[in-house]
């Protein structure tokens, strides 16, 4: 995960329209794939960092970590390490966090009907075999 340089022209337009638009400020936060599909799987309560792996088979170990300790950082996640031996961490999300909630679930039904919509778009295009 690169990230933008602060004194490139990119950065400051990202800053400035996040800065105007609230819309575009919660998007960067939790936008991208790996952010939302985490905060998804918290949706339902804690999770370890071998579940969280599990569920997203696809993604590196690096990527998860880099993924978790900027949601920490946003403070839409919280890990909690316990010393026991081998240490145990799990992450949730914060009251900031869960009210991600109702959007999630929104996102799910529109991509449902959005995937509804394409799929029928694509079937009355194919021609038909006669």
């Amino acid at each position: 995960m690169t990230k933008i340089k602060e004194t490139s022209t990119n950065f400051a337009n990202k800053k400035a329209l996040s800065d105007e638009c609230p819309e575009i400020y919660a998007s960067n936060t939790i936008g991208g794939q790996w952010a939302l599909a985490i905060c998804c799987y918290l949706i339902n309560g804690k999770l370890r960092f071998g579940e969280l792996r599990k569920k997203l088979n696809n993604i590196t170990e690096r990527m998860l970590t880099l993924q978790l300790r900027r949601l920490e950082e946003d403070r839409i996640i919280t890990r909690t390490v316990y010393a026991e031996v081998p240490p145990r961490v799990e992450y949730e999300l914060t009251e900031i966090g869960y009210k991600l909630k109702p959007i999630i679930l929104e996102f799910e039904k529109w991509g449902k009907e959005h995937k509804e919509i394409m799929r029928d778009k694509h079937s009355a295009s194919e021609p038909e075999n006669i």
